[in-house]
């Protein structure tokens, strides 16, 4: 079995978050990258895969030189080859055409996304990966098992889940449940070593096309003075839920 696993590249959630430009773009000065949560979700059960099912695993993200050495860790956390499309990642539809044009080369029997990824949130790529491919889509995945040519994969649905079976070639958009965070791996230093002598491809870009633009960046509102409450004076609090706060 061959698969995909695509790689977000991220801000990390503990970094401080600033704009340029006239809140137009973001800073990345001093911002730590990672891999995006629900993609290392993805990362780790393709390794399952891989250990228990003798499967190949590739990696791919799109960006420039600035996402390697995210792709680098997923290397050295197992993956057997690396591969970044050189494209800036600006705009959901674009990024999936970038990532269905590998996808259609490599002829990959599973393909792992995340649900969404945590800098913009859209929720969008692995879906429309899957339609410009023309495989079977399981989205909100936490459990996937594949036997043979057949996979059977639990979903995250409103009030419950649901259990589903179909064929490869299959896109996911897996999320936590498709492994535990205990699961989740830590390159070794000889992982780190062999990742820098395994495969890290770089393809043109496919040329996809934006859909849509960033107009501009806003930061949440700051949060207003604390006021405290002596705990028996019961009245006073009431009142200030119910004048000042408006909240009952």
């Amino acid at each position: 079995m061959k698969i995909l696993v695509c790689i977000s590249h991220v801000p990390d959630t503990t970094s401080k978050i600033n704009f340029t430009d006239n809140d137009s773009k973001f800073d990345t000065n001093g911002v730590q990258f990672v891999i995006n949560p629900n993609d290392e979700f993805g990362l780790t059960r393709a390794m399952w895969f891989k250990e228990k099912q003798g499967a190949s695993v590739e990696v791919v993200t799109v960006g420039g030189a600035e996402v390697e050495p995210t792709l680098r860790k997923a290397l050295a956390i197992g993956a057997d080859t690396a591969i970044r499309v050189d494209a800036p990642a600006t705009d959901g539809y674009s990024v999936a055409q970038e990532l269905a044009a590998v996808v259609k080369e490599g002829g990959y029997d599973l393909v792992i996304g995340g649900r969404e990824s945590i800098d913009y949130n859209g929720g969008m790529v692995p879906g429309m990966v899957a339609a410009m491919t023309g495989a079977s889509f399981v989205n909100t995945c936490i459990s996937l098992e594949i036997d043979g040519n057949n996979a059977t994969a639990i979903r995250e649905i409103d009030g419950g889940k649901e259990t589903v079976t179909t064929t490869l070639p299959l896109v996911i958009g897996g999320q936590k449940g498709l492994v535990e965070e205990s699961d989740l791996r830590i390159p070794n230093m000889r992982g780190i070593m062999m990742a820098r002598k395994k495969p890290l491809n770089v393809k043109p870009a496919a040329q996809g096309s934006e859909e849509t633009k960033t107009v501009s960046f806003e930061k949440p509102a700051p949060k207003g003075d604390v006021k405290l409450v002596d705990a028996d004076n019961l009245d006073q609090l009431i009142d200030l839920l119910h004048n000042e706060a408006k909240a009952i």
